[in-house]
This record gives C-alpha cells, structure tokens and sequence, in this order.
C-alpha cells in the first residue's frame, strides 16, 4: 500500500543497456515497487534488453516529464548517462550498483529494498551536482556542436597524435599556454574520475568550483587548479593535429587547430537522491579503501558498505 506521505508516485526504472544480468534484478525492483503500491514504467531502451513484461515502457524524454523519480540499475556510466538525459526535466535520480566503484550508483543491489524502501518514506539525502556545458566556436555561419557533462569535459589528444598546444582563458582574462596530452575540466562530482588519475584533487560536491588538470604536461610546472563554478572558460587549440572534446568520456567532438572551446557551467543541475545516513567521506573511504591497512585486513574490520 502506497504511504501517502510519500514524494513519490510515479517512478521509472532504467538500466545498463549491455547488461546480461539486468533481467533478475529489474523484475526484483519493479516488483517490489507495485507491491508498495508505486506506478512503475520502464525506459524504452533498458525494456528491450531486460525483455520485462507487464510495465509500460516510456523515452527518456517522457520518463523525465512523467515521473517523480528515476531508479537506475548499473555502474557510474550509466548513472552519467541518464543525469545528462533528465537533467532538464530536474526529477531525481537515485543509483543502484551494478558496475565496480559506484560513486554515484551508491546503493548496493544486495541491499536495494530496504535502503528503498528508506528513500521512498521520505528519508533521504538529496544533492544537487553542478554539470557543465562546452560549445565548440567553428568557423562563421556553422552550428555550434555542445556537450553535457556531469563528469567533465576533456581535450586530449588521439593514438595518432603528438602533445598539444593549447591556450586557456579564465573569464576571457589568458591565463596561461598548456603544452601536454591534454587538459581536463572537472566538476566536484568528476573529481573521482579521471581527474583523479591524473593527479587532481578530490572535492567535495558541496563545493562550488571546477578542478583544471592538465594531462602529462610537457612542464613540471603545471598543476591543477581549482576555480569558481561560475567562471567561463575559453580553450583554443594552438596547435596539434588528432585533437578531440569529450564529455564524460561517452560523447567525442573532433577538433581543429585554432577552434575554440567555450566551458560554462549548465543551467541545469543533476539531482541525485541518497539513503539517509549518506556521508560522502564515509563513501570515499569505503570505495578506495582507505581503511584496509594490513592490521584491519588480518582481524577482518572492514567496513560494511551500505
């Protein structure tokens, strides 16, 4: 029976679309929803993979205008995927893991009734994750090309490509030429990704500002910065040759040299939804492990990940 109190109503569920294991868990999910007393639909995509009968299934544009809430089985990918989607919609997301990390797909799938059942009541942690926009300046009379990213947005270099020339500007202010592979535009929530392998910091996502870090920098000198979430960004390329604009490492822009980036921050926020007793550094040191040293290890005290 649906509690009344509830914020929620109408709920959507979407999944990993290259999943072979996406059947058993999404009946389990759907199931428990109607029998709590939710209306249940399946995006189109994730309704021909998992082949679940019985469920209308519905476009991401639809799911973003129809329902309260969207539960997403997979890894962080996907979780990427369908922020970017129902972003302008504003409805929120939550994430149940079926991939590795799960920064952003938090819930693990063993225990995804009962942290639900939590979240459904009303008991819930909600962030609000600052995504970013970059539009490529092509020559007079073409259309922009854009890209949305939660993650962040990247230059680099392809396979067949050598270092980079670029030059970058802070509110249309130079602020300095960057010779290396590439540069990378980070959100906080992106600062676990890519950014972090490549030296950046980890920020917390509560912090509003972006993270630049550069990519094998060709000079020692270069180091990440970090600025404010409200600062445009303009990226020219000087020189190079195999140059490409990705957002979230799933979206790919071919560039020449001299083009220009422009970066800004998106109108538009990703709202993800998490169990109540959520801590983001408690998810950090649960994910990377910051705990297992080899005493920990021997006596068997890690923590449950819940």
């Amino acid at each position: 029976m649906l509690n009344p109190e509830s914020p929620f109503t109408h709920i959507a569920l979407a999944g990993r679309r290259n999943s072979p294991d996406l059947f058993g868990p999404l009946s389990v999910l759907a199931d428990f929803l109607v029998r709590r007393g939710y209306q249940v639909s399946i995006e189109a995509e994730t309704a021909a993979v998992a082949k679940l009968a019985g469920y209308p299934s519905v476009s991401a544009e639809t799911m973003g205008i129809n329902n309260d809430l969207v539960i997403v089985l997979g890894g962080d990918g996907t979780m990427l995927s369908f922020a970017r989607r129902l972003a302008p919609f504003d409805v929120p997301l939550v994430g149940i893991n079926q991939g590795r990390l799960g920064f952003l797909t938090d819930i693990p799938q063993a225990y995804m009734e009962v942290l639900l059942g939590d979240i459904l009541e009303g008991r819930f942690v909600e962030e609000k994750r600052t995504m970013l926009r970059a539009h490529v300046q092509r020559e007079s009379g073409s259309i922009p090309t854009e890209i949305l990213a939660l993650n962040d947005i990247v230059i680099n270099r392809g396979s067949r490509g050598t270092v980079i020339d670029l030059s970058i500007a802070i509110d249309d202010q130079f602020a300095y030429s960057l010779r290396a592979d590439g540069i990378i535009i980070a959100t906080p929530t992106g600062s676990t990704a890519y950014a972090l392998s490549a030296g950046g910091p980890i920020i917390s996502p509560t912090l509003p500002v972006l993270v630049l870090v550069p990519v094998a920098p060709h000079a020692l000198t270069h180091r990440p910065i970090i600025i404010p979430e409200t600062a445009k960004l303009t990226i020219t390329v000087e020189r190079g040759n195999d140059v490409s604009l990705h957002g979230d490492s799933q979206s790919q822009i071919p560039l020449m040299q001299g083009e220009q980036i422009i970066i800004k921050r998106s109108l538009h926020r990703a709202t993800l939804l998490h169990p109540s007793h959520y801590d983001y550094f408690s998810m950090l040191r649960q994910k990377l492990h910051w705990t297992e040293t080899p005493e920990r290890l021997r006596v068997g005290l890690e923590e449950p990940i819940l």
